[in-house]
């Protein structure tokens, strides 16, 4: 994928007409066979166009677990606004720092051949940051290679930016233990008295704002004053981390956010870049929100096989079902043509997906019918490489990580 795909200002948005714009990706691969993922190109520039906008002027940093696609990855960073990598394991960070200089493991590690690799490597040592929230973190680095046989490891801190609410107990996911300003700073201390490590940042993510949708329908007021209240506290709390770490230790970056969040976490004063992924190739969990609506850039299709009924149409495969609760947000949502729907008893299958409705009866065996999965990046563990498509044409082919023989969680 060319640079040039993604900094074309994009003045049309033909996403807003289901008919024309999925009627232009049929057409647009009418002669490839079999199940395909596909990227849109003028969604995908939208998208990432929009995601600049939306941090005003703080740097973004790419989540590599919502695209999984290096030349996605590339391009984007490749545009004014975007600055490094947030991965997901030690062993993906490693392959990507092959070609990009700033890479944080956004998780803590256990891998101790991936460890013994990094510290094996001073360059790789210098372009790649380790998570930590613990000092047994710390012990086990030491453990696979000592202090003094190694380059110096950077670490980043994880504090929890969940919200502990007086009479509801703890908002957000389980990430790290580290919560209060003071605990930060302990470990911090902690850290600096070690040889063979470097402090370098800090990361707070607030999944219960990023990652939840408010605009859905479903209990829309209570998540939005849940929302307020959390992002009022965080905002006081990470800026009084954020002068105790100061005074420990020259801290490189303070990193916050993510696709649902970044107009409060850019107007943190203390924050020095944002994260964004999934607002990229925009998954439907992205839907919901009030602030921002992103092009669906990334979609896949599969073909009808059989007509068991008049107005039911099976297609090959189908249950490409995304991590978390397993609930309907999780199922991939049918988005052309219109006017279908699982059966009950079936939903979207492993080996087969029937699909009733009016459109069924439209429908003969070798059509087409577009689905978007619902988290942006696990799409790319499904398929060997994206399509690319810019209008109804066909325009290229890039590998996911599957594609290129990568597997890393």
């Amino acid at each position: 994928m060319s640079l040039t795909m993604l900094s074309t200002p994009t003045t049309e948005s033909p996403w807003s007409d289901p008919a024309a714009y999925w009627g232009a990706m049929t057409r647009a691969t009418q002669n490839l066979s079999g199940p395909i993922a596909a990227i849109n190109v003028a969604a995908l520039r939208y998208n990432a166009l929009d995601l600049v906008v939306r941090a005003s002027g703080l740097p973004i940093r790419v989540a590599s677990k919502s695209i999984r696609v290096r030349e996605v990855m590339d391009a984007t960073l490749a545009l004014p606004g975007y600055r490094g990598i947030l991965a997901f394991t030690l062993p993906e960070a490693l392959w990507l720092a092959e070609r990009h200089g700033d890479v944080v493991v956004g998780y803590p590690t256990a891998d101790r051949h991936a460890i013994a690799a990094l510290a094996a490597d001073e360059r790789a040592a210098a372009r790649v940051t380790l998570m930590v929230d613990d000092v047994s973190h710390l012990d086990l680095i030491d453990s696979v290679v000592e202090p003094g046989k190694r380059p110096a490891i950077r670490l980043c801190i994880d504090a929890d930016a969940s919200w502990r609410a007086r009479g509801l107990g703890h908002i957000g996911v389980r990430r790290s233990p580290v919560h209060e300003p003071e605990e930060a700073a302990s470990l911090a201390r902690a850290i600096v008295a070690r040889p063979g490590f470097e402090l370098v940042g800090l990361m707070m993510y607030e999944a219960q704002i990023a990652g939840q949708g408010n605009s859905t329908g479903r209990g829309d007021v209570a998540i939005r004053w849940m929302q307020r209240r959390s992002g009022a506290e965080l905002l006081q709390r990470r800026a009084a981390i954020v002068r105790l770490l100061r005074d420990i230790a020259p801290i490189e970056f303070v990193n916050g956010g993510g696709t649902g969040s970044l107009e409060l976490t850019a107007s943190d004063q203390s924050v020095t870049e944002v994260t964004a992924g999934s607002g990229l190739l925009a998954g439907h969990l992205f839907d919901g929100y009030r602030s921002f609506a992103p092009a669906p850039a990334a979609a896949f299709s599969l073909e009808v096989v059989r007509k068991p009924t008049a107005d039911i149409a099976t297609v090959l495969g189908g249950g490409w079902i995304a991590s978390g609760p397993a609930d309907e947000s999780r199922q991939p949502r049918l988005v052309w043509p219109q006017g279908l729907a699982t059966l009950g008893r079936e939903g979207a299958g492993e080996v087969q997906t029937p699909l009733q409705g009016e459109a069924a009866r439209t429908l003969k065996v070798g059509d087409r019918v577009w689905f978007r999965h619902s988290k942006s990046g696990e799409l790319a563990e499904r398929v060997a490489s994206y399509h690319l498509v810019d209008g109804d044409r066909l325009v290229g082919e890039s590998a996911t990580y599957r594609g290129e023989q990568r597997a890393f969680l």
